[in-house]
């Protein structure tokens, strides 16, 4: 192991600028996962993350000095407690660091699987929550337009829970070009829309078309949507947060879909 104890050291300076620009980690191709959670996460679908970073502190935590037991050809480096803790953005620092190659999709964009589509979403953490609602409901891909925030963040990578291993990410994608192309039913909700969700066959691969957080979906894109449904809401709440009404469209989906006995 090495210990590292200086801001000028070059190896703490690297790590600085992964945590902090999306610039650097598209120049680099790397990414920074922050907690035991997304280390074994990442373990478990791409295998053992060829450099480590842990806290003083952290080296000595039970399950983190386990876990660095069990692979000691893996690279590790210690980082003061307070070196450390500029690199995370949480309140209790998680005391382990992985930097890794970014994944990259492993099958081809599909145009007949259900598909996550988000054009413009700006919040980290609703962006991770929707991975983490649309993994959990078994999709297996997601569509971002270019002006989404970006998908490998540590924000967003803390938020989805590692399901950025379970979905294929696809950045920067034409969305109407791929809603044109798509061989499924595309979905959006919209407050004015004349059918309820629950009144839609959900049975067949579906692309769902979430917007940004205060203008939604953008008008040229509408038009490449040809349905729109209502999430019924009772109480009087004006709209749901874009993270909600995900999750609630895609596991009306699952529910339909379920075994019937």
């Amino acid at each position: 192991m090495k210990l590292v104890s200086s801001r000028d050291n070059a190896d703490y300076k690297a790590l600085k600028k992964l945590t902090e620009s999306g610039r650097e980690r598209r120049k680099t191709g790397r990414i920074v996962l922050d907690g035991m959670h997304l280390v074994e996460a990442y373990q478990t679908a791409y295998g053992v993350p060829d450099q480590i970073v842990v806290s003083t502190s952290g080296a000595l935590r039970a399950e983190i000095a386990a876990w660095l037991a069990s692979f000691p050809q893996t690279k590790v480096i210690v980082l003061e407690d307070a070196l450390f803790t500029t690199l995370s953005e949480v309140e209790t620092p998680s005391g382990i660091l992985a930097v890794v190659a970014r994944p990259t999709p492993r099958q081809v964009l599909s145009e007949c699987a259900d598909t996550i589509v988000l054009d413009g979403v700006q919040d980290p953490g609703n962006l991770g929550s929707i991975l983490r609602s649309a993994a959990a409901a078994g999709c297996t891909q997601a569509v971002l337009s270019a002006d989404c925030v970006q998908a490998w963040s540590p924000k967003v990578l803390r938020a989805a829970m590692g399901a950025h291993f379970q979905i294929d990410l696809h950045e920067g994608v034409d969305l109407g070009a791929f809603l044109a192309r798509f061989r499924g039913q595309s979905v959006l909700t919209a407050l004015n829309a004349a059918h309820s969700l629950y009144d839609l066959d959900l049975r067949t691969p579906t692309a769902w078309v979430f917007g940004n957080e205060g203008q939604g979906v953008r008008p040229e894109l509408l038009a490449c949507v040809p349905m729109q449904v209502l999430i019924p809401m009772p109480g009087a709440t004006e709209s749901l947060n874009v993270a909600a009404a995900a999750a609630i469209c895609l596991f009306e989906a699952v529910r339909q879909r379920l075994p019937r006995t």
